[in-house]
């Protein structure tokens, strides 16, 4: 419901929105323009009837004196029968420019007020801003939902793409965004009767006028007691008319001013509501308070990346959700329940689906969060999920396990789970595990032991069909086989080989764009002339000989560095490594970048500390490379010997000289020393220790033995802190490539 409440009018509105934004950040800076034109004295340094008396010496003809909400002083005069405003220096009353309103400025107000279209879209405006009013709670409360806490807003976002760059734009302005909407939805319900508008009539003019002779303005008490600071307007009398007298309106309220005795007649002090108009006013437009104008104007600007990345989550969840004949929760007979991060696994879901459909079952399919209280018809449960990271839920799966807390359990309603991995990983398929070990405990039957595919492999998935089939006595063909990205195809231009003498065979290896017109496997797309974007982190999949599914590899260069370079161990029997490693200069490879942006460096002053194993050095190198703003950077790397795998030993030592590279401890496990990374921050204990309580941030790469020891070593290190590595984690600030 809540998810609906703020997709709903954003895709409806996303259009007036923009238009909005857009022309609500233009006029932000009208006020700070203002502000940077005008001469602004300080308080108590002169008085309105000094403003005036130098004003009336330059202009002979002044008949108004108004000053700004950004502190501009404006005289509107009369001079040979011609009328004219000027912009003036409060100090010396001379012009500083002429003055005119916008024309610019003025269009886009009313574009921004009235989308050019007057009554009509003054209202248009305001269900416009009730609407954004709309999007910034719910938004902020799916932010919040999905961060586990209002803690959760302060610390970094996990994911990538459209969904993490509109969560990290929608927490930097969703006040600012809610601040102008609540103000434009008050102002627009006033205009329209909705609210009581504030009328301030102002006293009534004055009975007993004293209509003696003149003085001169800059003599007038009432004037003199006045800062300029409080003024908004002095209206002059009527030239020759000694009855008339000067109308004074200040921040506190207004009245009248004898021209001859100088007295302030019928005064009379703003109301509060009058006060409180006027703050609604500058909280909305930024007048009075510049700074605000600008702040606000910066929220603004985030309203169209919002509103594009808004429909692209909508769209990639709509392609991925949206299934054709899905039943009604209350009359399906077979329920298919989603958790996926990436998307892939809704492709499966989609094929089971589509076949029990054609098998003549009434399916309804939807994400695990969806997770109804109960299923009134359904006999068939099906679970389809992958695992993100280290054994933890995917998005559309976080809140299943504390959901299933209140589901109702049918006696026929029986279940199979299907979990989907990747076997190098060591919690391969560990949230599968945990949602049927907890479906088991809720007193579910199962319909299927739990069975686990292993990258997304279609012979797996259709076998497991096939049992499913024989199960519920109707065959399910089920073929899907998703495919993989758009291809590059990369020549290797160099290599550098390490480590043969210690029976560890790693090579640095480094690509370009291959040329266009060579061999290109079949099933693959066809590849792209240059390279894609990519930083170093990211990884590269490289599809191995006779159609075997990719292997990844942490990439150690970036798009700017005009090469693709990748740093691999020989594994035993390994056949993406062998294969790579049998690679000589001129030869080519299929391969697609995947992002991997959840393992970056920080940015700012702060110190990040780089440890890894062997091949792990690839990307951290990487991260040094691009250090270029010589932010504090400490490596800790473990290797077998420094005579034979040394791996980047004169970049580093390059690094070192040019100071991208901050401190560098080895560690080498066949030498003399026979020491490991974890012995070497165990030795730099308190160092290590001060960094993390200044904010550093740590990033580990290498094997997944290594990264247990280096955490444990941690975890001691922090004891004194009294936090430990998933606080660090959480904050983001302890990051794994582990394999």
């Amino acid at each position: 419901m809540l998810r609906q409440l703020h997709r709903l009018p954003g895709l409806l509105a996303a259009l007036f929105l923009v238009t909005l934004a857009i022309t609500g950040a233009i006029l932000a800076l009208a006020p700070a323009m203002d502000r940077a034109a005008a001469v602004i004295p300080p308080a108590g340094e002169v008085s309105v009837a000094e403003l005036a008396g130098r004003v009336v010496a330059h202009y002979p003809g002044t008949e108004q004196i108004e000053r700004g909400s950004s502190g501009g002083v404006i005289v509107y005069y009369s001079r040979d029968g011609q009328p004219g405003a000027a912009l003036v220096n409060p100090l010396t009353g001379e012009g500083i420019a002429p003055y005119e309103p916008s024309p610019f400025f003025t269009w886009i107000k009313d574009l921004h007020r009235a989308f050019l279209l007057d009554d009509v879209g003054r209202a248009l405006a305001g269900v416009m801003a009730a609407f954004m009013v709309l999007l910034c709670i719910s938004g902020i409360l799916l932010l919040v939902r999905r961060t586990g806490g209002w803690a959760g807003l302060f610390r970094p976002f996990a994911g990538s793409g459209n969904k993490r760059v509109h969560s990290e734009l929608a927490r930097f302005a969703v006040l600012g965004l809610l601040l102008s909407a609540l103000t434009g939805s008050y102002m627009s319900a006033q205009r329209f009767g909705l609210l009581p508008e504030t009328f301030e009539a102002g006293p009534t003019f004055p009975a007993e006028v004293s209509g003696g002779q003149p003085a001169p303005v800059a003599n007038l008490s009432a004037l003199s007691e006045v800062d300029l600071g409080e003024l908004r307007e002095l209206v002059f009398p009527y030239p020759d008319d000694p009855r008339d007298v000067y109308s004074l309106t200040t921040s506190s309220g207004s009245g009248f001013v004898d021209q001859a005795t100088g007295e302030l007649l019928k005064y009379q002090p703003r109301s509060e509501s009058s006060v409180f108009q006027q703050w609604v006013v500058s909280l909305h437009t930024g007048e009075g308070l510049w700074w605000l104008g600008l702040i606000l104007g910066a929220a603004a600007l985030t309203v169209p990346v919002l509103s594009v990345t808004g429909i692209g989550i909508w769209w990639r969840r709509r392609s991925s959700e949206q299934l054709p004949d899905n039943a009604n929760v209350s009359q399906a007979d077979t329920v298919i329940l989603v958790g996926s991060e990436g998307n892939t696994t809704w492709g499966f879901a989609r094929e089971l689906h589509a076949s029990l459909n054609k098998a003549g079952f009434r399916v309804h399919c939807s994400e695990m969060n969806a997770l109804a209280d109960h299923y009134p018809q359904a006999s068939m449960l099906f679970v389809l999920t992958s695992t993100y990271g280290d054994g933890d839920a995917p998005t559309s799966a976080r809140r299943f396990m504390a959901r299933l807390g209140d589901f109702r359990v049918r006696e026929t309603l029986k279940y199979a789970v299907l979990g989907f991995g990747d076997r190098q990983f060591p919690k391969f398929c560990q949230f599968a595990l945990d949602v049927d070990a907890g479906l088991a405990r809720k007193g579910l039957t199962r319909l299927h032991g739990i069975e686990l595919i292993n990258r997304c492999s279609a012979s797996q998935f259709s076998e497991w069909g096939n049992k499913i089939g024989e199960l519920i006595g109707a065959p399910l063909a089920m073929t899907y086989d998703p495919l993989p990205p758009p291809s590059v195809k990369l020549e290797l231009v160099e290599r550098a080989d390490y480590g043969l003498a210690v029976q560890a065979p790693t090579s640095i290896l480094r690509f370009k764009a291959a040329e266009q017109g060579g061999r290109r496997l079949k099933f693959l797309p066809r590849a792209p002339r240059t390279l894609p974007s990519f930083e170093a982190g990211d990884l590269l999949g490289v599809m191995p000989p006779h159609g075997q599914a990719a292997r990844f590899y942490s990439l150690a260069s970036s798009a700017t560095d005009g090469v693709l370079e990748i740093c691999v161990r020989k594994q035993p029997g390994g056949l993406c490594s062998g294969y790579l490693h049998q690679l000589r200069p001129g030869d080519c490879i299929d391969g697609f970048v995947r992002p991997n942006p959840g393992f970056r460096p920080a940015t700012g002053n702060t110190p990040v500390i780089l440890i890894g194993a062997g091949a792990g050095i690839g990307p951290l190198t990487g991260f040094i490379r691009k250090n270029t703003e010589r932010h504090p950077m400490y490596l800790y790397w473990g290797g077998r010997s420094s005579q034979s795998d040394f791996l980047y030993q004169p970049e580093l030592g390059r690094y070192l000289e040019d100071q991208r590279l901050t401190g560098l401890n080895t560690a080498f496990s066949r030498s003399d020393e026979r020491a490991y990374v974890q012995d070497k921050l165990r030795q730099d204990q308190i160092a290590v220790r001060q960094m993390v309580e200044k904010g550093a941030q740590i990033l580990v790469c290498g094997g997944r033995d290594m990264a247990v020891a280096v955490k444990q070593v941690i975890e001691d290190i922090l004891e004194p802190l009294r936090i430990d590595v998933e606080t660090l984690r959480a904050e983001g600030r302890y990051l794994e490539d582990v394999y």
